[in-house]
């Protein structure tokens, strides 16, 4: 929340597995962060995922990016779209399924925030992401990037933590599974 406040522009990468409840920090922080009149900007890399944050959009949807990525691959926003106006004030970006998206995305999105962060900034270009402050989230257990006609090492170098961006993460552990503690309590 700090980091947020201070506009400080850190990457976070919150892991946990199944059922350590991300899913109710992130409501948590979207509610909080909104509530202090704050632009958060949720996104998921697969529809259902966005489903369940409030105004959430696949993160193919809110950057305007192809499916098919490729290294000349490009976020389709100009400094004119009302979505580059959106990114400009969003003091937060959270990104729900963050292991199974292709490390190419990040490496296109973080790009493109510097190139609409930069008329603000000339030093932006230095910044992750432009400077926002973005909290990843997954599971690299559960499901990994989809790569056509890979086999295991191409899934692995298309994988987050093979992007250049991964040495500049700050990872937060979640370790218990809340809904076993749970079904506990009620016994």
């Amino acid at each position: 929340m700090n980091v947020v406040t201070n506009k400080e522009g850190k990457l976070f990468f919150v892991y946990g597995s199944g059922r350590t409840d991300k899913t109710f920090i992130w409501t948590t922080v979207l509610s909080y962060q909104r509530g202090q009149g704050k632009i958060v900007l949720a996104v998921a890399s697969s529809g259902i995922a966005s489903l369940l944050l409030l105004g959430s959009r696949t993160t193919h949807s809110r950057f305007k990016i192809s499916i098919d990525l490729h290294d000349e691959s490009t976020c389709n926003i100009t400094q004119q779209m009302k979505v580059a106006e959106l990114v400009h004030k969003a003091n937060l970006i959270i990104w729900d399924e963050a292991s199974m998206m292709h490390r190419q995305a990040f490496e296109i999105i973080d790009c493109t925030l510097c190139d609409l962060m930069q008329l603000d900034d000339a030093q932006v270009t230095r910044k992750i992401f432009g400077g926002k402050t973005v909290v990843l989230g997954g599971d690299f257990r559960r499901i990994l990037p989809v790569v056509p006609k890979g086999g295991r090492e191409d899934i692995v170098s298309a994988s987050l933590p093979r992007t250049h961006l991964w040495q500049l993460v700050t990872i937060l552990h979640l370790h218990i599974n809340m809904r076993v503690m749970a079904t506990n309590s009620e016994k």
